[in-house]
């Protein structure tokens, strides 16, 4: 399809929306995303539960060096699939992300399964965090309703992504920066309860290196298989936690200089994975040991964060009620998070003639306030968590989100070998792009065969003699088999073919993406000039 079809199409879809509803259709996203908003939710916008609870579960059954190497590695891909992401979407920074990119490089279909997938991930994932919301009150509460807890999350939630993205930027800004100061102050903390520099002054150092051990025997199995068994069930909660890295695709279409901002916001994911990640799974693995009872008490509670543990074997008494309030800003925060994202995939999913068209109305600040209502529905999916228990619901969600977020990552690799391929075929050079890495394309194809691999022994637990579970099998493999179907339904609708290299699209909405480039305004204080220095590196 050329760029001028293209674009003729997008505007008649437009005019569809106005015609069906007997309204005029405002106009698209409006750019509200300042650089510091695109800053902080590149750092720090999805660090939520599973770097704060899931750990506690990942410790007690790969220990600490198995859990610091499942960290790495889940890292490694992260990397990969991000700088990957990163050249395309800086290149263009248009409105559905990588799922509009995967129409333009690969093939309407392969569009239309990334897209209900991605849209599916983060209509899930919210929910996840709503329960594990209420996990984190119940350390304060356990004796009221959790539906109290989660009805109140939801209301704050929704409220936010009502008000419009830059409002949803400013909360993220706070929120994320709270969860930035927490787990560095964490880390700093756990690294001086270590050296003992705790009330009680016991030095750890490496203790629980030694004994438990760094590996964990995987349900007693013996030798090297256990070990490996206990460092691969590691993988999949770890890639829960990675999960949202590639929130930035999403938020390009209402960023303001994208063309500018949004490469510092790819580079700046390497913080977030060696500092928060890496080093704080290290920092876990050195203050609890794998075999602590605390780590796998079946109450539901924040009780289990590893977190919390080490301040109570520290002799800390307030500073876990403290840590608790910040990871309940931390969830909060993930849910708006998702809600933003799914209601922005939905939109995309539209603007490709994928979703209905009702979807792409936006009131007159660019707000797509019927996807975002639309989207709020699945939130009511945390009500599961009064019925089954938190705890367990967390689990159960963590999983589906998990494996369909890998498989959101291996669909942005394909995009980006097709668009390393096409950008050879038609000479581009690959240096003028506002971002691009010497890595490629040897990185695209690890990430691209690592989430498959991940995706495809995610649930091998369950084909263990006497381990057979349900609930595990189909929370593991359904979203995986979910994604070929909607290709397979996509090829079927569309009847077309993949794009050939030598047809791929390059040059559409580049003009209006450098006519939406604004000088920025010099700084008005101090503190505004140190903000601006500081997310600039």
């Amino acid at each position: 399809m050329s760029g001028m079809a293209e674009k003729n199409n997008s505007e008649q879809y437009f005019q569809d929306a106005e015609l069906s509803s007997g309204h005029p259709a405002p106009g698209p996203l409006h750019r509200q995303l300042k650089n510091r908003h695109i800053a902080m939710i590149s750092i720090g916008g999805v660090i939520g539960t599973g770097l704060f609870l899931g750990t506690a579960n990942s410790l007690a059954n790969g220990g600490p060096l198995g859990l610091l190497l499942g960290y790495v590695v889940m890292g490694s891909i992260v990397f990969s699939v991000m700088i990957s992401l990163g050249e395309m979407i800086s290149f263009l920074p248009i409105p559905g992300g990588h799922i509009k990119l995967a129409e333009r490089f690969v093939d309407p279909a392969f569009s239309f399964a990334m897209g209900w997938n991605y849209w599916y991930n983060w209509a899930i994932v919210a929910p996840t965090e709503l329960s594990a919301a209420a996990v984190l009150i119940d350390y304060w509460h356990p004796n009221v309703n959790n539906a109290l807890w989660v009805a109140i999350c939801i209301f704050v939630v929704l409220t936010i992504n009502m008000l419009g993205a830059g409002a949803y930027g400013e909360a993220e800004f706070i929120f994320a920066s709270i969860k930035v100061i927490t787990i560095t102050g964490l880390i700093i903390l756990g690294i001086i309860l270590d050296l003992g520099g705790g009330p009680n002054g016991d030095r750890i150092g490496f203790r629980y290196w030694k004994n438990p051990g760094p590996f964990v025997q995987y349900d007693g199995i013996s030798g090297v298989t256990g070990r490996f068994l206990g460092w691969w069930s590691v993988m999949t909660q770890a890639a829960f936690a990675f999960i949202g890295t590639e929130i930035v695709a999403i938020a390009a279409g209402e960023a303001k200089n994208p063309r500018r901002n949004l490469p510092k916001a790819i580079r700046r994911v390497y913080i977030r994975i060696l500092l928060f990640y890496i080093g704080g799974t290290f920092v876990i693995g050195l203050l609890v040991p794998s075999n602590s009872t605390a780590l796998q008490q079946g109450t539901g509670t924040a009780a289990a964060s590893p977190f919390v543990i080490a301040m109570q074997n520290a002799g800390i008494k307030v500073l876990p009620s403290i840590i608790n309030a910040c990871l309940l800003t931390s969830a909060w925060s993930a849910a708006s998070s998702d809600l933003y994202t799914s209601s922005r995939a939905l939109y995309g999913l539209a603007a490709s003639h994928n979703a209905p068209a009702l979807f792409l109305r936006t009131s007159k600040s660019g707000l797509p306030y019927l996807s975002v209502l639309f989207c709020s529905l699945f939130t009511l999916l945390a009500f599961m968590a009064v019925v089954s228990g938190p705890g367990k619901v967390f689990n159960w969600f963590s999983s589906m989100t998990s494996i369909a977020g890998l498989m959101s990552w291996f669909g942005i690799t394909i995009t980006y070998l097709r668009f390393y391929q096409g950008l050879k075929t038609q000479g581009i050079d690959r240096r003028t792009l506002p971002f691009y890495t010497r890595f490629q394309p040897y990185a695209a194809w690890y990430g691209c065969c690592a989430t498959f691999f991940v995706c495809l022994f995610s649930g091998w637990s369950v084909f263990i003699k006497g381990h057979w579970n349900t609930a595990t099998f189909v929370t593991n493999y359904i979203p995986f088999i979910i994604f070929p179907i909607l290709y397979i339904i996509g090829r079927f609708y569309y009847r077309t073919s993949p794009v050939k290299p030598a047809d791929m699209d390059f040059k559409s909405d580049i003009d209006q993406i450098l006519a939406d480039e604004v000088d920025e305004l010099p700084p008005k204080t101090k503190i505004e000039a140190f903000w601006r220095w500081l997310l600039s590196h």
